[in-house]
């Protein structure tokens, strides 16, 4: 008795793949939509349980013991119910206490997972820091490792206190970009060792591109690594080349291990203007610069930026964890200027009411 030969596979042909990745990217979507739907399920499912258990807790129906006694209940009598500990339950109810007041953030919390939630509750204390990190990271689909790595480089204080440095010509054609590009990049993946130089960082940001493209942002696709450009005779390059695909435009970074120098930007504005006349597509938007230093003082930042006439900024990239506790106290000095105090004279007004 002969047995069937099992056919091997055979290559697909080049006329029936994009078929067949329309199909793959149709079962990958799917996929991605069930899985925010049960999210969005168990969001909701936790939203209510701790909306119960805040209700019962504020009227005095129920001291904090019952808590306790409805994770045991659960556990005795749904032991196939997991994840309703008593800590669970508590986190519950702080989640829904936290939010129930920010109707704008709704929408924002069924994108996120309760693992992601956890680590935003657990480590935000103002609701201004909740918000960006909610916000941030459904825009980016970061994962909880992701998360957790901006979290402890204290992205949001770095965001407040330090803003993108751009030009005015950047903020004219791309009014967006300064909420697309950061002032800091945080680059402790790289290992670095001391005294490096720019091929070294290059070699390593390249060698770490998908950690790089993660700290970029996810609109950001790389395009090459000293990019050719020849302007008449002669050839020059750039260090790195991106595209960002909602800006619609190339983005090129130069690469410095030193503090920035205004001479830098010159050059920078000179690549800027050879990709746009001999690179960038017709339907593309003007390309932009990226100097990427290790310091920089803002002040000559702020001077050299003034007068540029490319759509161009100036960043600065740090190998190791920022000093958090040293932003945090800019961030509270920062508050303390920019937040005008509160006039106490209507509540005075309103006791004296009270009063009468």
């Amino acid at each position: 008795m002969k047995l069937a030969k099992r056919k091997s596979s055979k290559p697909v042909a080049k006329s029936r793949e994009p078929a067949f990745r329309e199909i793959v990217g149709l079962i990958a979507a799917a996929r991605r939509r069930a899985f925010q739907a049960v999210n969005t399920e168990l969001i909701d499912l936790y939203w209510h349980v701790g909306q119960y258990i805040s209700r019962k807790l504020e009227t005095a129906a129920w001291g904090e013991s019952v808590v306790e006694e409805l994770a045991s209940y659960i556990k005795r009598h749904h032991p196939e119910f997991g994840g309703f500990t008593r800590a669970s339950l508590f986190r519950m109810r702080q989640f829904y206490d936290v939010y129930r007041r920010h109707p704008k953030v709704a929408a924002l919390l069924r994108q996120l997972p309760w693992t992601h939630h956890l680590m935003i509750l657990s480590r935000c204390k103002q609701p201004e820091e909740r918000e960006f990190y909610l916000r941030t990271t459904a825009r980016e689909r970061w994962s909880s490792r992701e998360l957790q790595r901006q979290l402890n480089g204290a992205l949001f204080e770095r965001t407040i206190v330090h803003p993108a440095k751009v030009s005015a010509v950047l903020r004219q054609l791309h009014p967006v970009a300064e909420t697309i590009f950061k002032d800091t990049y945080l680059l402790d993946f790289l290992e670095l060792p001391d005294g490096h130089s720019e091929s070294d960082l290059q070699k390593a940001l390249i060698t770490n591109l998908r950690r790089f493209l993660l700290e970029l942002g996810r609109d950001f696709t790389f395009v090459g690594e000293q990019y050719p450009l020849q302007v008449g005779s002669k050839d020059f390059r750039i260090d790195l080349l991106f595209y960002h695909r909602e800006l619609q435009c190339l983005v090129a970074f130069e690469l410095k291990i030193e503090e920035f120098q205004p001479e830098h930007l010159g050059k920078l504005e000179f690549y800027l203007e050879a990709l746009d006349r001999d690179v960038k597509k017709s339907h593309e938007r003007p390309s932009i610069g990226v100097l990427l230093c290790a310091t920089k003082d803002n002040e000559v930042v702020k001077y050299a930026l003034s007068r540029a006439v490319s759509p161009a900024l100036i960043a600065e990239y740090q190998t190791a964890l920022p000093a958090r506790k040293l932003l945090q106290r800019k961030l509270h000095e920062f508050y303390q200027l920019a937040m005008p105090k509160l006039d106490k004279t209507p509540a005075k007004k309103n006791k004296s009411r009270g009063r009468k």
